[in-house]
């Protein structure tokens, strides 16, 4: 007997212009639901992201089918990207059956159906429904079972999962009646490549005939039913993201992770500086509230929740979706909150992590522009102080130009100002200028170059603070006051290479500034020492010491260097374990977004947080690569009773320590 089935068995093909029909209406329904939410998204202003087309199409292709975003998290991350294979796999085989039943056999008369691919169809098919329905049925048991902390649970959550799961019974119902009929008597040598209706069809044997055709009948109906309903309520629920989120794969942006628009401050014609109502956001950012999933895996990796702090990047963008669809015009700061947006440190580990190519910065930078400019907010007296101080002296600290070099006195380093002709500019930043602390950390680093035999230029009391600070409170007036009296120096200077030691620097003179004009390169101390080490500019002495490492934000997660620091630790003699929150997974200092200069009054301190993982890996000793990290982690360790604990260090401390004579 030929290894088949007859499509529409039971039903008849009587039933395909009315299925057909049906099935128009229900894409018409869902077509219609989107459309209504085509005016809500056009509430927020014009941004192109519809630029290098195939770029995009294959991005979003690549991220859809391997759904490698997933597989970072365990929580139900899995589960999601199996359950997707499988329903893909089920929709597939659905639109085959169709197209044999109502193409292939009435205009080709050709059955792709039999044979052996039917049997392999089938064991496929059947297997894709097996395991659907156990992820289904490990999501719902994370969801409504464990319940992890902080994941709201919402109607939707209920319809979403149990509409699914009755799809998928329904369809082993239907197929294990068709099976008592047709198979398990007749052919049982075929029914075992259906194990999934081989198995259900035993509920079906103790009925009749005429039961067993009524039964089927019902259940097929039902199912269509189900399938139809399915289609209807995808733009009314979170099914939604099912286009939304692979949507955002295509529009997700080209610009360096990190990037700011730079806001063009000589244009009378603007009225609005930054974010008051959703209006003054991008279409982009009011679209991202429907392409959330509500998954929490932002939250569980800001900083700032973690430590009771009223920001949640997953609120913020809901907050935003819901302001949109009910209440466009309302001032959304007050709906987020001003402690929610300042309490942001700008580490981007919500956005890495987001399996939706959700932009959450951006969105609380945009309105923390509105604070500054519009309202002159700020996060505290503190911050206010500071930034005035940067406008006056060009440092927050409020000290006086003529001492940014101090730092270098007796050191083989050139002011340019008196010798230009250097191999690097050294972009020394406010804490290494000023900080006590830092100091040492500039001279160990000018101490490295004099032992590769590299030139070092500064541009001591006329270097500025590059801005970063204010830009990221949201003063772009300032930034962009500071960053072009810092690009006129440097081009009038000829500079061919800067050099910083300072992420936040880094970034700013890297990518910020070439909105303003600055295209040279910029490099980090960390990649440079270690291709100098590699070049065997210079040699070290490994001394074998313990330590963890702590990956910056705006080094780890916006620059991606990640195993750089690693290598040069490690041919200093170092031995890692690593924290249990490292690489892009890194857990902030709290220094970030401009945080430096404020104080943490709400919650717990995020360093001490983060000193405590250092501590729980038993090394004597952190090390860090930035004056914001070594900063924090200072403050953390005195301030959080560890200092008998564990130290911290530079990574140009160590470097300098072990330098081959």
């Amino acid at each position: 007997m030929e290894a088949t089935r007859i499509i529409y068995w039971n039903i008849g093909h009587g039933v395909v212009i009315p299925m057909y029909l049906l099935a128009f209406a229900a894409f018409g329904v869902m077509v219609w639901g989107f459309r209504k939410r085509l005016p809500v998204w056009r509430q927020g202003k014009a941004l192109d992201r519809f630029d290098r087309y195939d770029e995009r199409v294959k991005r979003m292709l690549a991220e859809v089918f391997s759904q490698a975003k997933l597989y970072r998290v365990t929580d139900g991350g899995v589960f999601h990207s199996i359950f997707f294979w499988c329903f893909l796999i089920l929709f597939v085989g659905t639109m085959l059956v169709m197209f044999q039943a109502d193409f292939f056999t009435p205009l080709l008369q050709v059955n792709l159906l039999s044979g052996e691919f039917y049997k392999a169809f089938s064991l496929t098919l059947d297997i894709a429904g097996i395991l659907a329905i156990i992820m289904l049925a490990g999501l719902f048991i994370r969801r409504f079972v464990v319940k992890p902390e902080g994941l709201e649970i919402v109607s939707d959550d209920y319809i979403v999962l149990q509409l699914l799961l009755a799809i998928l019974i329904t369809g082993f119902l239907i197929e294990g009646a068709r099976m008592t009929a047709t198979e398990l008597q007749l052919n049982p040598g075929l029914a075992r490549f259906s194990p999934g209706g081989l198995l259900v069809g035993q509920l079906f044997t103790a009925l009749n005939t005429g039961t067993l055709l009524v039964t089927h009948k019902i259940l097929w109906w039902l199912h269509f039913a189900l399938v139809l309903g399915f289609f209807c309520v995808i733009p009314y629920t979170k099914l939604r993201h099912i286009f939304t989120t692979s949507s955002n794969a295509f529009l997700a942006p080209f610009e360096p992770k990190g990037f700011i628009a730079t806001i063009n401050l000589e244009d009378e014609s603007i009225e609005q500086f930054g974010a008051a109502g959703v209006q003054d956001l991008t279409w982009k950012d009011i679209f991202d509230a429907d392409a959330c999933t509500s998954c929490k895996r932002c939250q569980d990796r800001c900083p700032a929740w973690a430590t009771d702090k009223p920001l949640s990047p997953m609120k913020v963008v809901q907050q935003i979706g819901e302001v949109a669809l009910t209440t466009p015009h309302p001032n959304l700061i007050e709906t987020v909150s001003q402690d929610a947006l300042w309490a942001c440190t700008t580490c981007r580990a919500c956005q890495d992590i987001c399996p939706a190519d959700i932009e959450h910065v951006n969105k609380i930078l945009e309105m923390r522009r509105n604070l500054t400019l519009m309202e002159g907010a700020f996060p505290g007296d503190e911050v206010k102080t500071a930034i005035n101080n940067i406008e006056v002296n060009g440092n927050p600290f409020g000290l006086a130009y003529a001492a940014r070099s101090d730092w270098a006195e007796g050191l083989d380093v050139k002011l340019m100002a008196e010798a230009p002709d250097v191999d690097i500019l050294y972009f020394v930043g406010c804490y290494a200028s000023f900080d006590k602390r830092n100091q040492a950390v500039a001279r160990n680093f000018i101490s490295i170059c004099t032992a590769a035999g590299v030139r070092v230029g500064i541009l001591g009391k006329e270097e500025k603070c590059c801005g970063e600070p204010p830009r990221k409170l949201g003063n772009e007036y300032l930034y962009q006051m500071t960053a072009n009296e810092n690009i006129e120096l440097i081009k009038a200077y000829g500079v061919k290479k800067i050099v910083t030691a300072c992420p936040h620097c880094f970034n700013t003179l890297a990518r910020d500034y070439k909105d303003l004009g600055l295209d040279i390169s910029v490099e980090h101390y960390s990649t440079y020492i270690n291709t100098l080490l590699d070049t065997d500019r210079f040699r070290v002495t490994p001394e074998p010491f313990d330590f963890t490492y702590h990956d910056s934000c705006y080094l780890g997660r916006y620059m991606d260097i990640i195993d750089q620091p690693r290598a040069i630790l490690k041919a200093a003699g170092g031995l890692l374990t690593e924290m249990d929150k490292s690489g892009y997974d890194s857990f902030c200092c709290s220094a970030g977004g401009g945080r430096i200069i404020a104080e943490e009054k709400l919650g717990s301190k995020i360093s001490e947080a983060r000193v405590r993982m250092a501590v729980d890996t038993g090394a004597p000793l952190l090390v860090s690569n930035c004056p914001f990290c070594l900063t924090m982690f200072e403050d953390g360790i005195k301030t959080g009773g560890a200092e008998s604990q564990i130290r911290v260090r530079d990574l140009a401390e160590i470097v300098a320590e072990r330098i081959t004579a």
